[in-house]
């Protein structure tokens, strides 16, 4: 979450989150109740320190049954890079936190348009709660 703020968005918590920072490991089932997941894209909100918040579609990993979203760290990465390169390159590099989604409807009326971010979060819901991911390779490991 972003400093000194409970919540950002005015809509109901919806969705949990998982930032995959493993780049190497793909998630193909649930971590937390073993279901398919499968890809969906979301409208994240994102605050960037140093700068103002974005909405990013990003194509993430999914979980119906728990309403789980994993986006890949380096995927996203890669894609504020992208805006930022082209907007104001001093935003690489800094810190960011993924917060909520904002609704669909209203994200696809908004692309390619200067929206005022205020109105935005009008419509937007914050994650319910924000998870870890842990993963260890396959091998041999001593018992601790």
């Amino acid at each position: 979450m972003p400093p000194n703020k409970e919540t950002i968005g005015k809509l109901t918590p919806k969705y949990s989150f998982v930032l995959n920072k493993y780049s190497d490991y793909r998630v193909s089932k649930c971590p937390d109740c073993d279901f398919n997941t499968f890809k969906r894209k979301f409208p994240l909100v994102i605050f960037v320190t140093k700068g103002v918040p974005i909405t990013l579609g990003l194509t993430c990993t999914y979980c119906s049954k728990c309403e789980l979203i994993i986006a890949h760290q380096h995927e996203l990465e890669e894609e504020l890079y992208k805006i930022f390169i082209e907007i104001d390159p001093e935003m690489i590099g800094n810190e960011y936190y993924v917060v909520g989604t904002v609704d669909k409807k209203i994200w696809k009326k908004t692309i390619g348009k200067k929206s005022n971010f205020t109105q935005m979060l009008e419509h937007a819901a914050d994650f319910k709660e924000v998870l870890e991911l842990k993963y260890q390779p396959a091998g041999w490991y001593r018992p601790k």
